[in-house]
């Protein structure tokens, strides 16, 4: 990062509207979301459907009933590269495309089509259990293709970011030139500055995968690392994966879960909605703070009620069921508002230019690695911990809030290309990337 940037505010800030180009832009580029979204909602409620659970796999005991479940490789793989390729772009696109001061919302933008593509994949699985026949799954799966066409098509249309514009090319005026269009003034020189400073110091990192792990860089590596680690162990993929199969598991009806997980959807999709009006004023340690001790609160009780009332015979009373449902629901709405969106903003924000992709592709993997642990693994777990489950997810919740409470620097506001100034005033950091800025300087010297 350069040292000694140039800022038009006391704040840091610099000159910025939100534009109807950055807005359009941002919103066809966050459909992305959709496709993760209804992937994970999509394979939850079909594993629920009881044609598709007679033709793949028998049925055992209540708990391990769904222990089981055969697909198809080639489509794994060809759809990991699709989602992959998404979640490594749109959360920096965004992030490089927003002003600093809305950058949490535009980010989270993501996070919210995840959440509507989980609701339109219960809505759709909703459906097309009624088909006679028992092969409305089929279409469900199909229908994965519609929001992959939208994005596609949609990123013929996707102007460059600024960043991406002085990163790849020698004219420093067309950058200035679309600087002046998404940030709606022609006062960006402090921006454009920063930006090529950054651009030029990132050019001299001929290996950012090594570079990442130097001790400047340890904060960045450390939260590349932890983040998408902690947000798949809150248990909210495989749980959102498979809510029909815990609705089912708890004693309700085939049609019964999936309209369950039809309101679970909306939960999730309504609390990320309320994050992004929010994230830019309370900050990012506050949302995960309140989301954290939320979601332990609400796993705790689940464990205990299903310890309680549902034991090894896979009925539960209706006020019971539904009392889980409601806990369930206001655990979604914890990672709704703060795990969820968060997750993927905070990482897309605090790399610097030189180590930005590198750091984004260590993300996206060490999430993608994890989501495939907890999608291979739940329901083995489901099977030997029963409800114990739960109190394995909130014990991680546990030691991720403090985590967050102690090691994560507030980065609300704070330009891109400024993040460095976060881990040098930090506590804990400034111990590490301090030392190392001091060494510089008596290099420099």
């Amino acid at each position: 990062m350069a040292a000694g940037l140039a800022i038009t505010s006391e704040e840091g800030q610099y000159n910025a509207k939100m534009t109807l180009l950055v807005v359009l832009s941002c919103m066809v580029a966050a459909t992305g979301g959709i496709i993760f979204g209804y992937d994970l909602g999509i394979s939850g409620g079909v594993t629920s459907m009881e044609p598709f659970l007679k033709k793949f796999f028998p049925r055992a005991s209540w708990w391990c009933s769904f222990e089981c479940v055969h697909d198809s490789y080639l489509v794994d793989i060809l759809l990991g590269i699709g989602v992959g390729f998404a979640n490594q772009s749109v959360p920096l696109y965004l992030s490089e495309m927003a002003p600093p001061n809305y950058r949490g919302a535009i980010n989270i933008g993501f996070e919210l089509w995840v959440g509507i593509g989980v609701l339109l994949a219960n809505l759709i699985n909703f459906g097309t259990e009624k088909i006679k026949g028992g092969w409305g799954w089929r279409i469900s799966l199909a229908m994965a293709a519609v929001p992959a066409s939208i994005l596609t098509l949609g990123a013929l249309f996707l102007p460059e970011t600024p960043n991406s514009l002085i990163q790849n090319s020698k004219d420093h005026e067309k950058a200035k030139l679309m600087l002046q269009r998404v940030r709606g003034t022609n006062d960006v020189q402090a921006e454009l500055d920063d930006l090529i400073e950054a651009s030029s110091i990132s050019k001299t990192i001929k290996h950012p995968f090594k570079n990442i792990i130097h001790r400047k860089y340890r904060p960045q590596l450390v939260m590349a690392i932890a983040i998408p680690f902690f947000q798949q162990v809150t248990g909210i993929n495989v749980i959102t994966f498979y809510a029909p199969v815990l609705f089912r598991t708890i004693g309700l009806g085939e049609s019964a879960s999936l309209f369950s997980a039809v309101m679970t959807g909306v939960v999730g999709a309504v609390s990320t909605a309320i994050s992004m009006f929010i994230v830019d004023k309370l900050g990012r340690r506050a949302l995960f703070m309140i989301g954290g001790i939320q979601m332990f609160l609400s796993q705790i009780i689940i464990g205990g009620l299903m310890a309680a009332q549902l034991g090894d015979h896979g009925g539960i009373s209706k006020g019971y069921a539904t009392l889980i449902i409601i806990f369930i629901c206001i655990y979604v709405s914890g990672f709704g508002w703060s795990w969820g969106p968060l997750g993927w903003l905070v990482p897309s924000e605090i790399f610097p230019l030189e180590i930005r992709s590198a750091g984004q592709s260590i993300t996206v993997a060490v999430g993608f690695v994890f989501i495939f642990l907890g999608a291979q693994t739940f329901l083995t777990m489901l099977c030997h911990f029963k409800s114990g489950i739960f109190f394995f997810f909130g014990g991680w919740v546990a030691v991720m809030t403090a985590f967050v409470y102690l090691l994560l620097p507030e980065t609300k506001n704070v330009p891109i290309e400024q993040m460095s100034k976060v881990w040098r005033e930090h506590w804990f950091w400034k111990r590490i990337v301090g030392e190392v800025n001091e060494n510089i300087k008596m290099e420099a010297a």
